[in-house]
């Protein structure tokens, strides 16, 4: 088994013998409506958003009460989206330590894209622009740790970002 769709989609046995739990949404069917008409966009795509805000994510769409996935972007590390999301289609696997030392394994579906956010180069500068412009986006969050107070920094700290969104 292997941390993308195509082992989700075509595995499920395997996953449910290792005791994994696979998003109970159509994974294709979010990540068009996404496309279409985003909402939601996170900045700050580590660790912390993975198995928090991407596990709130899910568990919205498995429950029905949204049929838009987030569209998280990195402005530090670059890496990030190239090595987790596009190398795993953007799927992560959320392992959680119950208080009993059992653990809990799921597989989260609900980032729909991870982008870089990267304004030296146009594509990645014309993709977030339209997203930003899009009428359907109604959030904007952030996961901010020691790299992002970095003020002085033009080439890795969100709030440059955040300044270069309200100017455009």
């Amino acid at each position: 088994m292997k941390l993308n769709i195509d082992s989700v989609l075509n595995e499920k046995d395997a996953w449910a013998a290792a005791g994994v739990a696979l998003p109970k949404f159509d994974i294709a069917a979010m990540r068009e409506a996404t496309a279409k008409t985003p909402e939601w966009v996170h900045f700050g795509a580590g660790n912390i958003f993975r198995g928090f805000i991407g596990s709130l994510s899910q568990r919205l769409l498995n429950e029905g009460l949204t049929k838009t996935g987030i569209i998280a972007c990195d402005t530090f590390d670059y890496e990030v989206i190239d090595k987790i999301y596009d190398a795993h289609d953007n799927l992560t696997l959320n392992v959680l330590l119950n208080p009993d030392g059992t653990t809990t394994r799921e597989i989260l579906a609900g980032v729909a894209q991870g982008l870089k956010a990267n304004f030296a180069d146009d594509k990645s500068a014309a993709q977030l622009k339209a997203i930003f412009r899009a009428p359907s986006l109604k959030m904007l969050s952030f996961t901010i740790t020691e790299k992002g107070y970095q003020l002085r920094r033009t080439d890795g700290s969100l709030m440059p970002v955040a300044r270069r969104f309200s100017t455009t």
